[in-house]
């Protein structure tokens, strides 16, 4: 009897995948835990392993195409037995923007009897994600009237921003026809005129004259997700930057007095390790930069989990390493590399991706002087590391060298002043450039 291979549910909010790649084709011998096809999610990339040892007899989502979790995607036989034509149960997802709902509900007759059953906020969050949630109460808007493409009617991400989108531009359209002037002539046919103001991706974008000789190729997954968070995280917080010039000399005569010691002990001391430390240090003096907006509630985490962004071919993917105050020096080598290197093999699991409280990111590896960077929702703020190098700086009123490297704080200025991000920065300096070498 075949094996239904099924999307899996890569975490409890994730309510679709898209298979990015099949990593054996129809006819290839598989065995039990072997990867069997690519996916990505909200959260996650990740390599699928097989459910069952067989033989690979059909594959009934293709690359590309995004299905509900637990649809089936292929079917495993065991060696020999033919794959017996059954009904596919796969629900494709569509990206495409959905119509808004009729203002005529249909006849009665015609709605499923469960239906009058369910309260009307339980169905509700029964046809949402956790995700769509957020999204629909940071935007005002009431789930139950957008109709959903996802299985069962499920309202999934891209049916919210749509949504979202189109009332947004409702607006401006109603905003600029109130305020624009009467055409004039022929200036008002001109095609600047029409142009579209640019908005999420794919729509809404202003055309872009392409000669033969370009190549054109879609967005990858990853691709389309950073731009949707990047740019619902700009339209969320009131993004301010500070930058801080940070002295980290002591950290590198402690670096090379231990490198050897901690190689021996199976990890490398990483100047990251340290910028986490400190972090850690100043989060607790300062749990407002730890904290999250809820509408008008602050979150205050009790823990602090740090999201370290690891850059991938394509893309950028942020691994959390998890309850980071209670590990020492040592232990947040180890989870750092341990992370970045399950991140670059596609190995993370959802929970290796979800609860970031802060986040650092170090645009530095590849010699930028310093970055502005976009808050990870719904953290409140990040930290960028440039990189770090010897500078000519003025030590007691005379020219010395000293490892030196800028440090940007992003934060929302919804819930933190100015002050208090400084306060924090400051703060973050003086662990660096104070490090006790007991702490190693």
């Amino acid at each position: 009897m075949a094996t239904e291979v099924t999307m899996p549910q890569m975490g409890e909010s994730i309510a679709e995948g898209t298979i990015v790649r099949w990593i054996k084709k129809v006819g290839d011998t598989v065995d039990r835990d072997e990867p069997l096809f690519e996916i990505s999610t909200d959260k996650v990339d990740a390599e699928i392993p097989s459910p069952a040892e067989g033989v690979l007899t059909e594959i009934k989502v293709q690359e590309g195409e995004t299905v509900a979790v637990n649809s089936v995607v292929a079917l495993i036989s065991e060696a020999g037995e033919a794959a017996k034509p059954r009904a596919s149960t796969v629900v494709a997802i569509s990206d495409a923007p959905q119509k808004r709902p009729s203002a005529t509900p249909p006849p009665a007759q015609t709605r499923p009897a469960v239906a009058a059953q369910i309260p009307h906020e339980e169905g509700r969050r029964q046809r949402s994600s956790p995700l769509v949630r957020r999204i629909a109460r940071e935007h005002n808007v009431d789930v139950s009237g957008i109709q959903g493409s996802g299985l069962g009617g499920r309202v999934t991400k891209n049916d919210i921003l749509g949504y979202v989108r189109n009332q947004e531009s409702g607006i401006r359209n109603q905003e600029e026809s109130a305020a624009a002037p009467a055409p004039r002539g022929p200036e008002s046919s001109r095609p600047e005129s029409r142009l579209p103001s640019p908005g999420l991706i794919p729509d809404s974008r202003i055309p872009i004259p392409i000669a033969a000789s370009d190549r054109v190729e879609p967005l990858s997954v990853m691709r389309k997700k950073i731009a949707e968070h990047m740019i619902m995280s700009r339209r969320t917080s009131a993004h301010v930057h500070s930058v801080f010039h940070v002295n980290f000399s002591t950290i590198e005569r402690i670096r090379q007095q231990k490198k050897a010691e901690y190689e021996q002990r199976g990890t490398k001391l990483t100047y990251m390790a340290f910028i986490t430390q400190a972090v850690i240090a100043a989060l607790r003096r300062f749990p407002v930069v730890n904290a999250s907006l809820d509408g008008d509630n602050i979150v205050y985490r009790k823990d602090i989990n740090i999201g370290v962004a690891v850059a991938l071919e394509g893309g950028l993917i942020v691994p959390v390493i998890k309850q980071a105050d209670e590990k020492n020096l040592l232990g947040l080598s180890r989870a750092i590399a341990e992370l970045a290197e399950r991140a670059r093999a596609k190995q993370l699991k959802p929970d290796d991706v979800q609860g970031g409280t802060f986040t650092i990111t170090n645009p530095g590896q590849f010699g930028s002087q310093f970055g502005m960077p976009i808050i990870n929702q719904p953290q409140v703020a990040i930290l960028g590391v440039g990189t770090i190098e010897k500078r000519a700086i003025v030590v007691d009123e005379a020219i010395a060298i000293r490892t030196m490297a800028y440090l940007t704080l992003g934060y929302d200025h919804r819930l933190i002043d100015g002050a208090t991000g400084d306060q924090f920065m400051a703060e973050v300096k003086h662990q660096i450039e104070n490090f006790d070498i007991k702490q190693v």
